[in-house]
C-alpha cells in the first residue's frame, strides 16, 4: 500500500466521521445557541438549563439520522473491505 493510498484512506475515513456526526453535532450547536439567547435575555445563568435540552436534542437527532450514519459507516467499511480484497 503505498503512501498517497493511506492518505487517500485517512482523508475518506475524516470526511465520513464528518458526515456521520454532523447532523447531532449541528443540532447541539443550534439548541446551544437558542439557549444562550433564551439565558441573555432573561439573565437567568443556570447550567443545567443549558445542558439538559441539548443533550435531549442530541440524543433525538441520533435516532432520527441513525439510518442515514449507518448507511455512511457501512459504505465505508465496505469501501475499506474491497481495498483490502484488492491487496491479496
Amino acid at each position: 500500500m503505498s503512501q498517497g493510498e493511506v492518505i487517500s484512506i485517512v482523508r475518506s475515513a475524516i470526511w465520513v466521521l464528518i458526515e456521520a456526526a454532523g447532523p447531532a453535532m449541528m443540532v447541539g450547536l443550534v439548541v446551544g445557541l437558542l439557549i444562550s439567547m433564551v439565558q441573555a435575555v432573561t439573565q437567568v445563568q443556570e447550567m443545567t438549563l443549558a445542558f439538559i435540552p441539548k443533550i435531549l436534542a442530541m440524543f433525538a437527532a441520533i435516532l432520527i439520522f441513525l439510518p442515514f450514519m449507518m448507511s455512511t459507516l457501512s459504505d465505508f467499511m465496505n469501501q475499506i473491505a474491497a481495498r483490502i480484497a484488492s491487496l491479496h
